[in-house]
């Protein structure tokens, strides 16, 4: 672990300079170098500004290792995902991830959906629409969940909006406990897809009743996984698919 090192790629994340980020600190472009070479260490106010600014725990910063190595990353591959229905909910608050999933885990079991289907899959992205004023006033970020509906499942029960995904293609990476760094293993994991994306000659491709990207978080042998979803182009190469089931 190098806090220095953890500086320094939160930073390039971000994709600002030294001198920006000097700026920011209100510090020397010559104090973040010494920051980042391990030859000083930020005092404890300025570890809590690095910390909101980088959006990662205090903790995160000092102890993790965020620029994890290629063996929490899976090889990246082109997936074509079948037409389905899901079941979904926003939430715009503090903690918007561990909200909205809280809720809709407790829809599936009053829907009946988890005695319907135990491992029903729920997916989740960024809700990009909360206004300026509630993210740096409130602390308020958005977020969605969703339940995808199993063929031949069906309720009545209230409290989300239901609505139909498309067949579509997606570039997807599988992360090893992305929440063990997450500041910093989750958004390399967006940005090894568009750099794969753009070494193959793909693209993203929004589209009407598509979603752009999304998350599926899972347990397998005790050890937590993310698959990291992006919508791509359809894909006029060779290229051989697997069937999402």
């Amino acid at each position: 672990m190098s806090l220095g090192k953890n500086i320094q790629y939160l930073r390039k994340q971000k994709r600002i300079t030294q001198e920006q980020l000097a700026e920011m600190m209100s510090v020397t472009r010559q104090t973040i170098s010494k920051w980042e070479a391990d030859e000083i260490i930020p005092e404890l106010n300025k570890l809590v500004v690095l910390s909101d600014l980088f959006s990662c725990k205090l903790d995160a910063l000092v102890k993790e290792d965020m620029n994890a190595g290629d063996e929490v990353y899976s090889e990246i591959t082109v997936k074509r995902m079948k037409a389905f229905r899901m079941a979904r909910y926003v939430m715009l608050t503090p903690n918007p991830e561990d909200d909205v999933n809280f809720y809709m885990e407790n829809w599936a079991r009053r829907s009946g959906l988890l005695d319907f289907q135990p491992d029903a899959m729920r997916i989740g992205w960024d809700f990009p629409f909360a206004i300026s004023e509630m993210q740096n006033r409130f602390g308020l970020r958005g977020y969605v969940a969703a339940y995808i509906l199993p063929e031949g499942f069906e309720t009545s029960c209230p409290g989300v909006e239901f609505a139909e995904q498309k067949e579509a293609d997606y570039a997807v990476i599988t992360i090893q406990d992305p929440f063990a760094a997450a500041a910093g293993r989750i958004p390399n994991a967006y940005k090894r897809i568009l750099d794969f994306l753009g070494a193959n000659g793909f693209c993203e491709k929004p589209k009407k009743d598509i979603l752009s990207c999304f998350e599926h978080v899972y347990e397998k042998e005790e050890i937590t996984y993310m698959d990291v979803y992006i919508h791509v182009d359809s894909v006029s190469k060779t290229d051989s698919f697997t069937n999402f089931s």
